[in-house]
C-alpha cells in the first residue's frame, strides 16, 4: 500500500515538473543528461554519429560537443525556437546542407569549433539572424566565399582563427552589418584582406595571430574608422609597415609583437592621436629615439618587452603629457635617464627588470623614487659597478645613495692641435678620444654647424674618429668633437685645409701660399678652375656646323624666290632659242667653204 503511493506521489510531482518547468522526462534524448530548471540538454561525450531526437521544443541550450558528428542535414534542428545556444565543438563534421539552421530564429551562440569543414557554401547560416557569436575556429576551412555570412545582420563576434585559410573573399563579410570582433589566427594568409575587412565598419577588435604576412601595404585597414584595438602577434616575417600602413585608423589600443621589426615604425604611427597604448614587445628593437613619438599625444602605456633596446634617447617620450607606464623588461639597457621622459611625475609603473643596470648617477632618479614607483612586483638589480652588483633598488638606504650612484664628467684626453693640410682626393683621420664614467657618447660637429652621421663620404667611425674620404676643397673648415655624458661634457676643436689640383697637372707643385684657407673664399673659388687646351670640343663643332649649312640652305632658297618673282615682273619669257652657225672648212681651215646651219636649243 506505501508502495503505490509513493509511486502514484512521483507520478504527481514529475507532472507538476512537466506543468511548470517544460520539459518533461519523456523528451529528453536517451544517454543525454536534462536539465529542466535550465532548460538544457546535454549530449556531450555519448558517442552520437548523427543528431539525436526527442528534444523538447522549449530547450534553451543543447550541448553536442565531443560526439562522433559527420553531417548537418537540411534543417536538423527544426522546431527548437527557443534554443540560444547550440554547441557542437569537437566533432568530424566535415559537411553542413544548405539552411541546416533554419527555424532557429532565437539562436544568439553557435560553437563549431574544432570540426573538418573545408568550405561553409552560401546559404548554411541561412535563418540566424538573431545570432550574436559565432565560433568556426580550429577546423581546416579554405576559402570564406562571397556572402557567407550575409543573413547574420546581428552576428557581434566571429571566431575564424586556425584554420587553412588562404583566401577571402571580397564580399565574404557582407552583411555583417554589426560585427564588433574578429579574430584570425594561424590560417595560411599571405596579405591583409583589405577589401574584405573594408566591409566591417562597425568593426571594434580585430586580432590577427601566427600569420606568415611580411608586409604592412599603405591603407591596410581602410574603412575601419570605429576599429579600437588591433593585436598583430607571431608574425616572424613581418618586418616592414608601410608609412599609411595605419592610415584611417582611430586606435586606441595596438599590439604588434613577436615579429621582426628593427626600429619603431614612427610614421606608421604619427596619426594615431587616440593611441592609448602601444606594445612593441619582443621585436628586435634596438633604439627609442627622442622627440619622435610625440603626435601620440594621449599615449598612457609603452610595453617594449623582451627585445634588443641598447638605449632610450633623450627626449624619447618629450611631450606626452598622460604617459604612466613603460615596461622594457628583459632587454639589454644600461640605464634609463630622466631626461627621456616629459615629467617623472607622471610616471606610476616602471618595469626595469631583466637588464644590464649600471647603477650610477642616471639611475639616481629612478632609486630615488623607489618607494613610490611601481615595479609589478619585480625590483631592478645592479649589474655594475662591482660594489653594487647585484642589489636590488629597495635594498639601497637613503643615506649611501649619494655615495653610490655617482657619475665622472666626459673629458677629451688628447687636447693637443690637429690640423690636417691635404690635396684634394686623399683622405684623413681626426681621432677624439674621451674619457669619463659613464663613457661618454662622440659627436662630430661640422663647420656649417650640422652632425656627422655614421654614413657617408664624411663620417664618424665607431671608435669616435672622424673620417673623411676623398677630400674636396669645399670640405674645408673647422670641425668639433664633442664628448658628453650624464656628468658632463667637453670638446676639442681641429682644422682641416684642401688644396684643389688642376686637372691637367698630374704632379703637384705648390708654395705654402698656395693652400686654401676656409675663410678664403676667393682662393678657393679660383683653385677649382679648370683649363681646357682646346676651345671646342666634338659637340661644339657639329652643333656650328649644322647651324652653318642651315644658313646656306636658307640663303639659296631666298634667292631661288627672287629669282621667281623678278621674272614673273618682266612678262613673257621665251623657253626656247634658235641659233644659226656656220661651219669651218673641213680642209684648209677657210671660212667660206661650208654650209650654214641652225638648230633650237630648250631654256631650263
Amino acid at each position: 500500500m506505501m508502495f503505490v503511493e509513493s509511486v502514484v506521489r512521483w507520478g504527481a510531482l514529475s507532472i507538476l515538473l512537466q506543468l511548470g518547468l517544460g520539459v518533461s522526462a519523456g523528451s529528453c534524448p536517451p544517454r543525454c543528461v536534462c536539465r529542466p530548471e535550465g532548460k538544457e540538454v546535454i549530449c556531450s561525450g555519448k558517442h552520437f554519429s548523427s543528431v539525436p531526437e526527442g528534444f523538447s521544443s522549449n530547450v534553451r541550450r543543447l550541448d553536442l560537443s565531443n560526439n562522433k558528428l559527420k553531417t548537418l542535414g537540411r534543417r536538423q534542428f527544426f522546431g527548437l525556437l527557443q534554443l540560444q545556444e547550440l554547441d557542437l565543438s569537437d566533432n568530424i563534421i566535415s559537411m553542413i546542407e544548405v539552411e541546416a539552421f533554419q527555424g532557429l530564429q532565437n539562436l544568439r551562440m553557435l560553437h563549431i569549433k574544432n570540426n573538418r569543414l573545408k568550405i561553409i557554401p552560401d546559404g548554411v547560416f541561412s535563418g540566424l539572424s538573431s545570432l550574436r557569436f559565432l565560433d568556426l575556429s580550429q577546423n581546416e576551412i579554405l576559402v570564406f566565399l562571397d556572402y557567407t555570412f550575409k543573413e547574420m545582420v546581428n552576428l557581434q563576434i566571429l571566431e575564424a582563427g586556425e584554420n587553412d585559410l588562404v583566401f577571402i573573399s571580397q564580399r565574404a563579410f557582407f552583411g555583417l552589418q554589426n560585427l564588433q570582433e574578429l579574430n584570425i589566427d594561424r590560417s595560411n594568409l599571405t596579405s591583409i584582406p583589405t577589401e574584405a575587412l573594408s566591409q566591417l565598419q562597425t568593426l571594434i577588435r580585430l586580432r590577427m595571430l601566427r600569420l606568415t604576412i611580411s608586409a604592412l601595404p599603405n591603407n591596410a585597414f581602410r574603412r575601419l574608422h570605429r576599429l579600437q584595438s588591433l593585436v598583430i602577434a607571431n608574425w616572424p616575417a613581418l618586418d616592414t609597415l608601410a608609412s599609411n600602413s595605419l592610415i584611417g585608423l582611430n586606435l586606441t589600443s595596438l599590439i604588434i609583437s613577436s615579429c621582426n621589426i628593427s626600429a619603431i615604425p614612427y610614421l606608421a604611427l604619427r596619426h594615431l592621436v587616440y593611441l592609448h597604448v602601444l606594445d612593441l614587445s619582443y621585436n628586435p628593437i634596438t633604439v627609442i629615439h627622442g622627440n619622435l613619438l610625440g603626435d601620440l599625444l594621449r599615449l598612457q602605456e609603452l610595453h617594449l618587452a623582451g627585445g634588443a633596446l641598447l638605449r632610450i634617447e633623450p627626449g624619447a617620450f618629450r611631450g606626452l603629457v598622460y604617459f604612466r607606464m613603460l615596461n622594457v623588461t628583459s632587454n639589454q639597457l644600461s640605464t634609463l635617464e630622466e631626461s627621456a621622459f616629459h615629467s617623472v611625475g607622471n610616471l606610476q609603473v616602471l618595469r626595469l627588470d631583466g637588464n644590464p643596470l649600471a647603477c650610477d648617477c642616471r639611475l639616481f632618479w629612478v632609486v630615488r623614487r623607489r618607494l613610490r614607483l611601481n615595479f609589478d612586483g619585480h625590483q631592478p638589480v645592479c649589474s655594475s659597478p662591482g660594489a653594487v652588483r647585484q642589489r636590488e633598488f629597495r635594498d639601497f638606504s637613503e643615506k649611501e645613495l649619494p655615495r653610490l650612484f655617482t657619475c665622472r664628467p666626459a673629458r677629451v684626453l688628447d687636447r693637443r692641435p690637429q690640423e690636417a693640410r691635404v690635396e684634394e682626393g686623399m683622405t684623413v683621420l681626426f681621432s677624439c678620444n674621451a674619457d669619463g664614467d659613464p663613457y661618454p657618447y662622440i659627436t662630430w660637429i661640422s663647420s656649417h654647424k650640422n652632425v656627422i652621421s655614421s654614413t657617408g663620404r664624411i663620417r664618424v667611425l665607431p671608435n669616435g674618429t672622424l673620417e673623411v674620404r676623398f677630400a674636396q676643397v669645399q670640405d674645408t673648415g673647422t670641425y668639433q668633437c664633442l664628448a658628453s655624458n650624464a656628468a658632463g661634457n667637453d670638446s676639442l676643436t681641429v682644422g682641416l685645409y684642401v688644396k684643389g689640383l688642376p686637372r691637367n697637372r698630374t704632379i703637384p707643385n705648390f708654395t705654402e701660399e698656395d693652400w686654401v684657407e676656409p675663410s678664403n673664399t676667393q682662393a678657393a673659388n679660383s683653385s677649382a678652375q679648370i683649363s681646357k687646351p682646346y676651345p671646342f670640343d666634338a659637340k661644339t663643332l657639329i652643333i656650328a656646323t649644322t647651324m652653318g649649312f642651315l644658313s646656306f640652305l636658307s640663303s639659296v632658297a631666298i634667292c631661288f624666290v627672287f629669282m621667281f618673282f623678278w621674272s614673273q615682273s618682266k612678262g613673257q619669257i621665251k623657253h626656247t632659242a634658235t641659233i644659226d652657225f656656220v661651219p669651218r672648212s673641213s680642209v684648209g681651215g677657210g671660212g667660206d667653204g661650208g654650209e650654214g646651219g641652225r638648230f633650237t636649243m630648250k631654256l631650263i
